[in-house]
């Protein structure tokens, strides 16, 4: 349901990036105070879902050259949130190409994360639509992100979506992974996603950077339009220019929040 933007929108959900993404800048060698810090903070203010990082392949990346949220390990989750006994949801990307997703993710009823977020480049739609199919047997949300739309063409844009429809894929993301969207093509991206997800019972989100400036502009301007989910990050903590900024987010969403008592920012 596209509802009107300027009202309440119970449908809208924050999700939050900073780990995963901000961990790009630092190799994901975040201490742990600093994620519970994150944790608290999310639950504190009613955000939805928190990425909190990868579960990227040890047999690719070094586990001595990387931080613990590189890898999303259950005894460096449980560390830090036990057993999550909060209405937070708890996410981790997972890259076409860097994970050992068939071993490596494991179980739902195992592990403390609720959401699977696969990651691919357009070329890498055969394995991510079997990635999704696992994380979704295994008892997890999952959303299906399609890195860098900006430079795929809508033709592969359209085939993409094709494949993602006949998953089980929660979540479709517009992912501007340069920063290099403006609002015109955010409004054309989403309108076609939304096509594609309606007809299979799916939803949209959005995924902005800020190399221009837009990321705040661009995750409204995709709300209106109908997208769902809104991915941001603490003072806009991510790789290259960093994401929406999730204060920003606090605020467009404050209608819901207050409609449901929780903290506005």
């Amino acid at each position: 349901m596209t509802a009107p933007w300027i009202t309440y929108r119970p449908a809208l959900k924050v999700l939050d990036c900073t780990i995963r993404d901000g961990g790009l800048i630092n190799d994901h060698a975040f201490e742990d105070g600093f994620v519970r810090a994150i944790y608290e903070a999310c639950v504190a203010a009613g955000v939805d879902y928190m990425e909190i990082g990868y579960k990227a392949s040890k047999k690719l990346f070094a586990r001595d050259q990387f931080g613990a949220w590189k890898f999303c390990e259950e005894d460096d989750l449980r560390r830090v949130v036990g057993e999550n006994p909060t209405p937070l949801r708890l996410a981790a990307m997972a890259d076409a190409g860097n994970t050992d997703w068939r071993t490596d993710i494991l179980p739902k009823k195992q592990s403390v994360l609720d959401m699977i977020r696969v990651a691919f480049y357009a070329h890498q739609v055969s394995e991510a639509a079997d990635m999704i199919r696992d994380a979704a047997e295994k008892g997890y949300e999952v959303s299906a992100n399609l890195m860098a739309v900006s430079t795929v063409t809508e033709t592969e844009v359209d085939q993409v979506l094709e494949v993602l429809c006949q998953t089980p894929a929660n979540v479709l993301m517009v992912v501007d992974s340069y920063g290099a969207m403006y609002a015109e093509q955010v409004e054309l991206l989403v309108k076609k996603y939304l096509a594609a997800a309606a007809a299979a019972g799916k939803e949209v989100g959005i995924h902005a950077h800020n190399n221009q400036q837009l990321a705040f502009a661009n995750t409204i301007e995709a709300i209106i339009h109908g997208a769902n989910y809104m991915d941001a990050s603490m003072a806009g903590l991510g790789r290259g220019a960093g994401n929406c900024r999730w204060n920003c987010c606090w605020a467009f969403s404050a209608t819901r929040s207050s409609a449901s008592g929780r903290c506005t920012g």
